[in-house]
């Protein structure tokens, strides 16, 4: 499903670029500019995947254009050779783009620089002509990036995480199995990375969605999907205290219960304000118990103990995250109604 997705966004992206490049050109030529063909270059290489990054990269062009010509009019008619004058206005050029960390801008000022190498002289008129070509190219870019398919990509996101939802669950109800000495159903390694793995491209779907629209509060799938993979983090951390218990205690079954109230209560809605208290409560009663006997069941206690520091973490972070939400947010968040944000 993620791999259809993946190549539908790509498909929507070089339709963007083909016609945003058709129209740069043709409208270039129907001004009668010189090097027509550029402006749909420009188009091209300002295409970004969202709207934001579209809008930095135009303003970027802009500046550096003035930075180009300025370059390119000292150039070229001061040195006698033009192929010397190329080699130094691109090294000039890529030079200053790198430390500036503009390197995005490269491609179209080096376009730019084949103009004024071919150029008999650089007038006002040339310089307005390559300026119309680079504006053409950027407006085009911009406008056609005002299409962007927000409300099937908010749809895919808000699924993303009742599917987040129910992978946790599941990872948690493995856990609980080892708990109860029940044999694995499943590789619990291979869950979690797998997730891991799926909780990176819905985050960079997020920052993707936040910048493609110009709604309020869109950093909340952000946020939400970042909260899980801390929650991840503290899992992988779980498993592998969980793996080196020889021996279960008693307070092992008290400890998988305590999850399985975990697992109800994972859902994106539920506040962890009772189950910080009641894991508080946990890790006094196990400072206070009865002392191991032997040096295994001393261990197996201490992991235990781990354990429910690990428990308390995985809920701090949920805590944290309702708890860093804006005043909206929380509006949203109290009313149960998140996909309406």
């Amino acid at each position: 499903m993620e791999k259809e997705i993946s190549v539908r966004k790509k498909a929507v992206m070089a339709l963007k670029i083909a016609i945003g490049s058709f129209i740069a050109i043709y409208i270039a030529e129907m001004f009668s500019l010189n090097y027509a063909a550029s402006a749909g270059i420009v188009s091209l290489l300002t295409m970004m995947s969202t709207r934001l990054d579209t809008l930095k990269l135009s303003l970027l062009r802009i500046v550096t254009f003035g930075f180009s010509t300025a370059v390119a009019v000292f150039l070229f008619p001061n040195v006698t050779s033009a192929w010397y004058a190329f080699g130094i206005y691109i090294f000039i050029i890529v030079f200053v783009s790198c430390i500036a960390g503009l390197q995005s801008t490269i491609s179209v000022n080096a376009v730019i620089g084949t103009h004024y190498l071919s150029a008999e002289s650089i007038d006002f008129a040339f310089v307005m002509n390559e300026f119309s070509l680079v504006v053409i190219g950027i407006i085009i870019a911009m406008i056609i990036n005002q299409f962007h398919p927000n409300a099937s990509q908010k749809k895919e996101l808000i699924k993303g995480m009742r599917t987040v939802e129910a992978e946790i669950q599941q990872i948690l109800e493995e856990l609980t199995k080892y708990l109860r000495n029940h044999p694995f159903g499943r590789n619990v390694w291979d869950d979690i990375i797998s997730l891991e793995a799926l909780l990176s491209e819905y985050i960079e779907e997020a920052y993707e969605y936040q910048n493609n629209t110009y709604a309020k509060h869109t950093s909340y799938y952000v946020h939400y999907f970042e909260m899980r993979m801390k929650q991840m983090n503290v899992l992988h951390s779980l498993h592998y205290e969980m793996k080196k218990i020889r021996h279960l205690p008693v307070q092992a079954e008290i400890i998988a219960k305590f999850i399985d109230d975990i697992i109800v209560h994972v859902h994106e809605m539920t506040e962890p304000k009772a189950l910080l208290e009641e894991v508080v409560q946990l890790i006094e009663e196990s400072r206070q118990g009865e002392p191991p006997k032997t040096m295994e069941e001393f261990e197996s206690r201490a992991m235990l103990y781990h354990i429910l520091m690990d428990l308390e973490e995985f809920l701090v972070f949920k805590r944290r995250f309702i708890d860093s939400l804006a005043d909206e947010h929380h509006r949203v968040y109290r009313s149960k109604n998140v996909e309406k944000v």
